[in-house]
């Protein structure tokens, strides 16, 4: 999906999968819209389908939304 330079090397890196190629690929997390936009766009004729892997987006949500307290209990 994308190329990454040795300065990426310390990046976190995030799972990103296409299922129409059959590909997974790991992109520093800086890099993540941009790799997975062109992808879209060059191999996809710009349709969503190359996307960060769908379980980590889950968890990176649940993080984010624990961490704002929406889901904490009001009992």
């Amino acid at each position: 999906m994308t190329n990454t330079s040795e300065s990426d090397g310390d990046a976190p890196r995030v799972p990103v999968v296409c299922p129409d190629c059959e590909t997974t690929s790991r992109v520093p997390l800086s890099d993540v819209a941009d790799a997975v936009e062109r992808h879209n766009d060059q191999l996809h004729d710009g349709d969503d389908v190359a996307e960060v892997d769908p379980d980590v987006a889950d968890r990176i949500a649940d993080l984010v939304a624990t961490e704002l307290g929406l889901l904490e209990d009001d009992d």
